[in-house]
């Protein structure tokens, strides 16, 4: 069962590029999920680096996605803290392979938070997320 998305792209903003200005979506229902750090099931962490540890949190995105009955397609939202802008930026490639093997085409609305510091000791970057799953 499928969800109706659409994308809400005003005519004459630029278009996005690796997420989206805005999506409706009928029907569904809501998935709010926490913010997810890089760390595994066991809470822990298997790499201090920026790439694997935000394909971990993806990871850990996915496994709430699908235990509710969803698949990647049904995120609509992303909202990522990260700690250092400079290792973001470094781990872009490595970030992009992660998105594209975990999330394929699905690009929600994001927005990109760098803060000072996480909760969660050896956290390079947290992310939350909201999915809207087919009744």
């Amino acid at each position: 069962m499928s969800i109706e998305k659409e994308i809400i792209q005003p005519d004459n903003w630029q278009p996005a590029r690796g997420y989206v200005n805005g999506i409706l979506v009928r029907p569904g229902k809501i998935l709010f999920m926490a913010g997810q750090v890089g760390w595994d099931e066991n809470e822990k962490f298997q790499s201090a680096e920026m790439g694997p540890q935000f394909a971990q949190a993806l990871k850990n995105i996915l496994t709430l996605v699908e235990k509710a009955g969803g698949s990647a397609e049904h995120i609509c939202r992303m909202t990522c803290f990260c700690k250092d802008k400079d290792k973001y930026i470094a781990a872009r490639k490595e970030i992009g392979k992660a998105w594209k093997a975990l999330l394929g085409k699905n690009y929600p609305v994001m927005s990109m938070i760098f803060i000072s510091d996480l909760l969660v000791p050896g956290s390079q970057i947290e992310i939350e997320a909201t999915a809207v799953i087919p009744e």
